[in-house]
């Protein structure tokens, strides 16, 4: 018997924003534990909830994004249980009525392009979190209260492949509308995925099993794909499939057991009673959205149709969010596209890697790049002296032309100068003349080997071999 997946995913993501979602406490990674927290966050008694104005514009962002249905109307409600992440009780989050609903993404794979519907969108408020020894947990209230977006898609994916992609394409669309950082290492980005299997052709649901927390784009398809089998191999040993909360281990490269499920948790959702629904004017949606940095997908089809870079360089560069930045900033000061994207991918990428930075660590100038790639596309200096000219100004960010004219490598390109030294290495060589009207083209070499003496070696070579060819065929 064949089997088919069926997979949806719920996507938490931490939005980058300077407060919580409802207390004047700072969001910051990384801080000492249960430092950033007002009485809010831990629950103290008389504390009241303000809504965080730009976690909202955060939210409709990514809803457009999304293609969703965005309500005019914000209602926030409780969700009660009880579990030591959660200080007050309960979490302040949306359910009846989330921000977004019915959107989609499209995702390439390698069966072509295919349409991943997402069910909701809804914002909520983070949990704190638990550090687990032998014997006890600790608490670190700093990340209570963290702005959240959570997405969540219609069980209509098929596959490991295609469950990474869909997360790929989330995580790109909340870090080029400037959300979130997206740092799946970090928790930023969140992944809790349901799996079950189905005859195919069959509209009946299997049992469902939960993957929790899945924190890397290669993990999400290797615990997808781990899971797929061994249900099949379940249920073709006649053998149940049991609902239960599974976590991927890395070391072993599978699913293991968390806990067993049995019914469904009864959260006793009803609406918050301490914020009032708001009303979002039109005005407001349309800001959010008109204000929204440029998306991914908006860039690509920039770089290929007004920058005739091709599919590849386009995908290379959008493949991170600051590269794609410092190519923006270069390319204003009109340098060759796909000459300097050869610069950034190879070259910058390679200083990066060996000095084990990040592409803000750079200190040469988006100016001062653009500059080195007109040097070169002017025909000044080749891109093997190019080279050195970039081993100086990557540390130092001097110009690169001061940096071309100290180390004497600027050649010339002005075509009158050039021909003056054609004119006279030709009055020199009257025997290369007869060689070259004999059909012996290596007098264009000798030619252009004298030419070069005269000019210590800066004259342009191949404006120099079209000058020496066109001086020829006139004798």
């Amino acid at each position: 018997m064949n089997f088919e997946a069926v997979i949806g995913i719920e996507i938490h993501v931490e939005m980058k924003t300077k407060s919580k979602m409802f207390s004047s406490a700072p969001v910051l990674f990384g801080a000492e534990p249960n430092t950033l927290v007002r009485p809010l966050d831990i629950a103290f008694p008389g504390t009241m909830p303000l809504v965080n104005k730009q976690a909202v514009i955060n939210a409709i962002r990514v809803s457009n994004a999304l293609h969703m249905s965005i309500d005019n109307e914000l209602w926030f409600d409780r969700k009660n249980y009880f579990y030591s992440d959660l200080p007050k009780g309960f979490q302040i989050t949306q359910d009846k009525r989330p921000i977004g609903r019915d959107g989609y993404v499209e995702i390439k794979t390698k069966n072509g392009i295919k349409r991943i519907e997402i069910e909701r969108l809804h914002m909520e408020e983070d949990t704190c979190k638990q550090l687990h020894m032998s014997n006890y947990s600790l608490l670190d209230y700093n990340r209570a209260g963290t702005p959240l977006v959570e997405i969540v898609s219609r069980p209509n994916i098929r596959s490991g492949e295609e469950a990474m992609k869909y997360v790929e394409q989330i995580k790109s669309i909340v870090q080029f509308t400037d959300v979130s950082d997206g740092k799946m290492e970090e928790g930023s980005l969140r992944c809790d995925v349901n799996i079950s299997l189905r005859p195919i052709g069959s509209e009946k649901f299997g049992t469902k099993v939960e993957i929790k927390n899945l924190n890397s784009l290669s993990n999400v398809e290797k615990a997808i794909e781990f899971e797929i089998i061994r249900q099949q191999k379940l249920l073709l040993a006649g053998m149940p499939v049991e609902q239960e909360t599974r976590r991927f281990d890395e070391m072993r490269k599978e699913t293991v057991l968390m806990r067993k499920k049995t019914d469904a948790v009864d959260y006793k959702y009803f609406t918050e009673p301490n914020i009032t629904p708001i009303k979002l004017s039109d005005e407001f949606i349309k800001n959010a959205i008109e204000t929204c940095p440029e998306l991914a997908s908006s860039k690509r089809n920039r770089y290929i149709n007004d920058l005739n870079l091709s599919e590849y360089d386009a995908d290379i560069l959008l493949q991170d969010k600051a590269v794609s930045e410092y190519f923006d900033e270069t390319i204003k000061y009109n340098a060759n596209p796909k000459l300097l994207v050869n610069w950034i991918m190879v070259d910058i990428a390679s200083y990066l890697n060996k000095n084990n930075y990040s592409i803000s660590d750079l200190k040469l100038s988006p100016e001062h790049l653009s500059d080195l790639v007109k040097l070169i596309s002017e025909g000044k200096i080749s891109s093997k002296q190019a080279k050195d000219v970039f081993l100086d100004i990557v540390e130092t960010n001097a110009s690169p032309i001061d940096v071309a004219n100290k180390l004497g490598i600027v050649q010339m390109s002005d075509e009158n100068a050039i021909m003056d030294l054609v004119i006279e290495a030709l009055n020199e060589n009257p025997q290369a003349i007869e060689d070259f009207k004999n059909g012996k083209d290596r007098a264009v070499g000798f030619l252009v080997g004298q030419i070069m003496k005269k000019s210590r070696g800066k004259a342009n070579p191949a404006m120099t071999s079209k000058l020496v060819i066109q001086e020829l065929k006139k004798r």
